[in-house]
């Protein structure tokens, strides 16, 4: 029997546009805050700031963009994120205080957080359901390849040519996006006079698809854990004298996402999510180990190959399952839901953490977020894992 066709035209311009979009949330997450530190003074808590409350731009608008993309149109909302982020990004030319720098971080948050709601929803309706895992799988490559290649760039360009480049090419690729995005062809969904009527209506489960809730609660966990590298591996590496070595971390682990994405996204989809979300979660708890007992510089990129395998195959495989435990018609939602959780994880993440720095140290911190990912292997299992085993767990 033939795959039905997973590299469409469609599926190809959406994971593009997902590519520059998270692209350039990368590249000035990586740069804001020396650009506040360098222009506005800023004092490291408030340059701290500036990257952070994009975050909480993103969560407010996932929360309300899940709720409306639905009745608004998925493409039609893509055009709204599009064209919002596209604005918001020319208002860095003319930010001239600190407290405006804060106000646009927010609101191209809020922008992003319409716009990767779309995408998502978007790619999900336009991958065949037997290819589910292998689809996102390959989608979420877009995200790894701009988490890896956006900061990198952003700190070079800052270096040698200056921050308003860093805007120009931001406003550069995401106008490339917003063009292509004309291109998709998106099936528009139909509602019954009872669904639509539910929609519209101001209670919790238009806000969040619960069906998606065990694997998100699960995402929270995970993302507060993967925070801890992505907050505090430069910190540590100053400790531990490896700087020079933690600047390939992420690139090694990005390397391991992309040499085992087209073998996990397949298993997922052949051999059921539990054969590939068990050792990710395994993985994932022997990188951080690894990670809070590194010496030598080459244990530290070990760490990054797990962390990748780990967290990598995790995203991915999470995200597919939110989509296939929910209702078609509840695509947008169930995206939107799954984002919002891991969002909250990863933003909530470094105040936490931090806090407990001083009482355990980087060693301490790394090998504790190795127990609590552990320690998700059976939260799975009881929220989800034993109904994928049983075969309960279908595409609705």
């Amino acid at each position: 029997m033939n795959k039905p066709k997973l590299w469409t035209k469609d599926f190809l311009i959406v994971s593009t546009a997902n590519f520059f979009l998270y692209f350039t949330f990368y590249l000035l997450i990586a740069t804001i805050s020396v650009y506040a530190i360098e222009k506005f003074h800023a004092s490291p808590s408030m340059a701290g700031l500036a990257s952070g409350i994009f975050v909480l731009g993103a969560l407010v608008a996932r929360l309300f963009s899940g709720k409306s993309i639905e009745q608004v149109g998925r493409k039609k909302m893509l055009y709204i994120g599009f064209i919002s982020i596209l604005i918001v990004t020319l208002l860095y030319f003319v930010v001239n205080s600190m407290t405006t720098l804060l106000v646009v971080r927010f609101l191209h948050g809020a922008a992003f957080g319409m716009a990767s709601t779309a995408t998502g929803t978007i790619v999900a309706s336009v991958i065949p359901n037997e290819r589910r895992g292998e689809g996102t799988g390959y989608y979420a490559l877009s995200v790894t390849l701009a988490a890896a290649i956006g900061p990198f760039l952003g700190i070079f360009i800052n270096q040698h040519v200056g921050f308003n480049m860093n805007f120009i090419l931001c406003t550069i690729l995401l106008l490339v996006s917003f063009i292509a995005a004309f291109f998709l062809k998106v099936a528009k969904v139909e509602f019954t006079k009872e669904q639509l009527a539910n929609m519209k209506e101001f209670k919790l489960s238009n806000f969040f698809e619960t069906k998606a809730f065990p694997i998100s609660i699960i995402a929270v966990f995970v993302g507060l854990c993967y925070s801890s590298i992505l907050t505090f591996i430069t910190s540590y590496s100053q400790e531990i004298h490896l700087v020079d070595v933690a600047s390939f971390f992420f690139v090694v682990y990005a390397v391991a996402i992309l040499v085992s994405r087209p073998f996990t996204g397949r298993w997922f989809d052949t051999k059921g999510e539990n054969f590939v979300m068990y050792p990710a979660f395994l993985f994932f708890a022997i990188g951080l180990l690894i990670l809070s007992q590194v010496h030598l510089g080459y244990s530290l990129l070990v760490a990054g190959v797990f962390v990748g395998l780990g967290y990598g195959t995790f995203m991915s495989s999470a995200q597919a399952i939110s989509i296939k435990v929910s209702p078609k018609h509840r695509m947008g939602l169930a995206t939107s839901t799954y984002f919002i959780f891991t969002d909250l994880g990863v933003g909530i993440g470094p105040f936490i953490l931090g806090s407990l720095i001083p009482v355990m140290g980087f060693r301490g911190l790394y090998m504790t977020m190795a127990i609590v990912i552990f320690a998700c292997i059976f939260l799975y299992y009881f929220l989800h894992g034993k109904k994928a085993v049983r075969g309960t767990v279908t595409m609705s």
